[in-house]
């Protein structure tokens, strides 16, 4: 059985996600209570699985109880904590959980997040972990013939990011990664949709890869600072930092930035994935802003 996002993006619709953390602890209230209240504006969660080297509980764990109040989940899933052996588990694990969308990545390094001193695995990269999603969905054993107890259905993801300056390197990167299996894009926020555009038309639009672009709600110009500061890749401009500087309201200006984004990106790409770090109730004032019903 397909997953409602794998449904919606190979039938040509559009799609929009949102970014859910799971808790820093082992109380998954708020966590689901945020999703809860954004099920009629999208139509996925997407589960971050460390982000930035910082720890919060398994993406794994969260997907199931999302899934389990008939919220459609993707598991993000990072290389940089576990050896195949566990990789492979994990994809395992999600499938006998009915989990089926998977971002793969090759995640932060540790050395970014708030215990610098734990080790990085990476044992496999993202390419490798998306062509093992592929190889499990043929029943492949990594040791063996044929999984003795059948293969995955999984529907596996890649992560990109359009500023990327080395544009040569970013499209071999992206063919290596559709070659591996991945079936769809999801980016790093993107400020600029004339970088969006060309990212779309030299790279996946030949593909045939259909992109979720990334939108990122900037809440101040300290908070633009902050992650062009701390977040790797990041590039917000000085001309959004201005805007929310001089604004009254920034937050309110910041959700203005962000419905401008996903209208535009939405003439650009087949969906997008909202980013609204600790401020997810700012969604549905985004999408009605962006005239998305």
């Amino acid at each position: 059985m397909k997953s409602k996002l794998q449904n919606r993006l190979e039938s040509g619709l559009s799609a929009i996600t949102a970014e859910i953390m799971p808790p820093r602890g082992g109380n998954t209230s708020s966590a689901l209570s945020k999703a809860v209240q954004l099920k009629d504006c999208v139509h996925g969660f997407n589960v971050t699985d460390g982000s930035r080297a910082i720890m919060r509980m398994s993406s794994l764990a969260l997907c199931k109880l999302l899934l389990e109040a008939n919220l459609e989940p993707v598991l993000q899933l990072s290389c940089r904590d576990r050896n195949r052996i566990a990789l492979q588990a994990e994809l395992l694990g999600a499938h006998a959980l009915g989990i089926r969308n998977i971002l793969c990545l090759t995640g932060d390094p540790a050395r970014v997040g708030d215990q610098p001193q734990a080790k990085s695995v990476q044992d496999f990269n993202s390419i490798e972990l998306i062509e093992q999603v592929t190889s499990l969905n043929k029943g492949k054993d990594p040791v063996s013939d044929l999984l003795m107890d059948g293969p995955t259905n999984l529907y596996a993801g890649a992560a990109a990011d359009p500023n990327c300056r080395g544009f040569e390197s970013l499209r071999r990167r992206i063919e290596l990664k559709k070659k591996a299996g991945a079936n769809f894009l999801q980016t790093q926020m993107v400020m600029d949709p004339k970088v969006l555009e060309r990212f779309c038309k030299e790279i996946t639009e030949p593909m045939k890869m259909p992109v979720l672009a990334g939108v990122f709600l900037l809440k101040s110009a300290k908070n633009a600072e902050f992650i062009n500061r701390v977040v790797p890749g990041a590039c917000i401009p000085e001309s959004i930092i201005s805007r929310l500087e001089s604004s009254l309201n920034p937050i309110d200006e910041g959700i203005s930035i962000a419905a401008e984004q996903v209208k535009s990106f939405l003439g650009i790409t087949q969906g997008v994935h909202i980013m609204a770090v600790k401020a997810e109730q700012q969604i549905p004032m985004i999408l009605d802003r962006a005239n998305i019903n």
